[in-house]
């Protein structure tokens, strides 16, 4: 069967088409290179033996999405990962995100509705929940206001993918992260963040490596064992590999909704300072870092129950906190060489 995967070049979209052909799917990637970068091809087929069918395309350009489908009729499967994904950034910049990740998902969907016949898996987001108010987080909790454009969009994204399905032959499972990190055990992909790095596991390597002089911690006053912000830290492995059985649950009409949503996490909550902790002990380096106050937006605590997709899905993650902090620290020793 032949997938489309948009965004697979980026973090979470190559090491799921990695699955994907693990598992003989077809992929073509569609991929406007903004976040990542053409060499990530070269990873996934030394990993696979296979490399992906590949589109340089924008898929703001309505047109050239439009023609794509016309060029690729016989796609059965979109996995859609295309967005940009940063919360300050998207603060700064309201309209890039909006632009970017609502019309490129609404030009996707226009396309997918002519069909007779449609799989749709989104990229979602536990920013969508805001601060909970019970831990661990089930997919019943009340959505929250968005703190940012970005989490916004990923709100506003569930809610158009949801009307369509009512009204089209578009089946759709939405899959909302907690905190991917760390890379494929290969150290062939993983992420490469463009400028100084977003998240929390790439600065930590990227400072244990040398390249950033300390990290800043934000805030060591939350009401937290430590202090510190707690999020559930997922090995990006174990996200892709859900993907593949969404897509596996939607192709054999396994689903019991037109729309289906799941959390995808560990269903642990690892704080600021467990991830450092983390990091030094399987890199056997101090990580120098200062406390600094609390960011704007930013939650106290997050994580997931993950029954639903432990049951419902057949999906559980298995590696360790500890695992996938030794596999960002082997990916970033990899490509600073």
């Amino acid at each position: 069967m032949k997938v489309l995967v948009t965004g697979g070049l980026g973090f979470i979209g190559s090491h799921t088409v990695v699955e994907l052909q693990n598992e003989g799917f077809e992929v073509v990637v569609v991929d406007n290179l903004s976040n990542t970068s053409l060499s990530v091809l070269d990873g996934i087929e030394k990993i696979t033996g296979k490399k992906p069918i590949f589109e340089n395309l924008d898929l703001r350009e309505k047109e050239k999405v439009q023609d794509f489908f016309k060029r690729n009729s016989d796609i059965s499967g979109v996995i859609h990962f295309a967005a940009s994904k940063a919360v300050g950034e998207s603060v700064e910049d309201p309209l890039l995100y909006y632009e970017n990740n609502i019309s490129a998902l609404i030009y996707v969907l226009q396309q997918l509705q002519q069909k007779p016949e449609a799989n749709f898996i989104f990229s979602s987001s536990c920013t969508v929940y805001g601060q909970a108010e019970k831990m661990p987080i089930t997919e019943d909790a009340a959505l929250q206001q968005a703190v940012s454009p970005y989490g916004n969009t990923k709100a506003v994204g569930e809610e158009i993918i949801t009307d369509t399905a009512k009204v089209t032959n578009i089946n759709a499972i939405l899959l909302r992260y907690f905190n991917p990190i760390g890379s494929h055990p290969s150290a062939e992909i993983g992420e490469l963040p463009i400028g100084v790095p977003q998240n929390l596991v790439p600065f930590i390597t990227q400072t244990g490596f040398g390249l950033r002089k300390e990290l800043a911690v934000y805030g060591d006053d939350y009401p937290t064992p430590d202090g510190t912000a707690i999020r559930d830290y997922i090995h990006v492995v174990d996200l892709a590999k859900a993907h593949v059985i969404a897509l596996q649950r939607l192709i054999n009409k396994k689903n019991t909704a037109k729309v289906e949503t799941f959390n995808l996490g560990t269903g642990t909550g690892s704080s600021v300072l467990e991830v450092i902790n983390s990091f030094e002990k399987v890199s056997g380096k101090k990580l120098p870092y200062k406390i600094v106050g609390r960011r704007e937006g930013d939650i106290t605590s997050a994580y997931a129950n993950t029954d639903k997709a432990n049951n419902v899905l057949g999906w559980k993650a298995q590696s360790t906190l500890e695992e996938a902090m030794a596999s960002a620290w082997k990916w970033e020793q990899k490509i600073r060489g």
